[in-house]
């Protein structure tokens, strides 16, 4: 189909490039029997016509349509399958990761760390990570912390999210408010209210201005617990006082 659309276009764009060389090219005199004519002389543009018919684009694309995969060196996505091909072996893959994840530079082990994460394999994401804090050129920053601890709360491992979060507070780093939502809301979903409203009060703390949808989060997720609610909900109406709250009716979960 392709050919055939070529084919129907071929002739009328060469006939106009010629009658538009023709109407350019000078006109010189030639005597013949007598008379002078005007014969125009056409010259060679063979660069020029070429030059037009590259303009000619059929549509299709010129390079590799995935181009994500160049974000990601050759080194570091063999680093990736080597972690989850020996994920499972213990003695391999500390081998492993001393022949190959240490010798990474330092755009591959943060490109590994991504696509660990992405990939929701956060056991071996954890494993990357105490890598990077080994190396010379590692400085503590909160948002290396912040995208492993999403993901750790993402998947319901929380035990492990806390123990990043209490590493985080060492480095006297402090979430932003994503972080502390999704903390908040995995702890909810874990069935554990006490540890939301830990994290609750620290983030109150923070020097960051406070933002609604952590609070509207908890005050979601506590509606079995009336109590818990009622702080949240004071605190809500102190920081926010022109924003509304939704209240379920009573009968629902109980007095409050």
């Amino acid at each position: 189909m392709a050919s055939r659309a070529f084919s129907k276009w071929k002739i009328p764009y060469f006939a106009s490039i010629f009658l538009r060389d023709l109407m350019r090219t000078p006109v010189k005199e030639y005597p013949l029997t007598g008379t002078a004519m005007m014969i125009p002389v056409l010259e060679r543009h063979s660069s020029k016509i070429v030059s037009d018919f590259r303009q000619y684009h059929d549509g299709r694309p010129r390079g590799p349509l995935w181009r994500g995969k160049k974000l990601i060196g050759k080194e570091a996505l063999f680093v990736i399958l080597g972690l989850k091909r020996f994920k499972n072996d213990t003695d391999k893959l500390q081998k492993f990761i001393k022949t190959h994840a240490q010798r990474l530079l330092k755009l591959d082990m943060i490109a590994v760390l991504t696509e660990l994460e992405r990939q929701e394999e956060v056991s071996l994401a954890i494993m990357m990570f105490k890598v990077i804090q080994k190396q010379d050129w590692y400085k503590p920053d909160v948002y290396l912390y912040k995208d492993l601890i999403i993901a750790l709360a993402r998947s319901k491992k929380m035990d492990e999210a806390m123990q990043l979060w209490e590493s985080m507070r060492k480095e006297d780093l402090f979430p932003d408010s994503q972080t502390y939502t999704e903390v908040i809301r995995g702890f909810l979903k874990y069935g554990s209210p006490a540890d939301a409203m830990n994290i609750y009060e620290d983030m109150k703390n923070s020097p960051d201005p406070p933002e609604q949808l952590p609070f509207r989060i908890l005050l979601k997720g506590l509606l079995p617990y009336p109590l818990l609610r009622n702080k949240v909900k004071q605190d809500f109406e102190v920081l926010f006082p022109d924003q509304s709250i939704y209240d379920p009716p009573e009968e629902i979960f109980g007095a409050q």
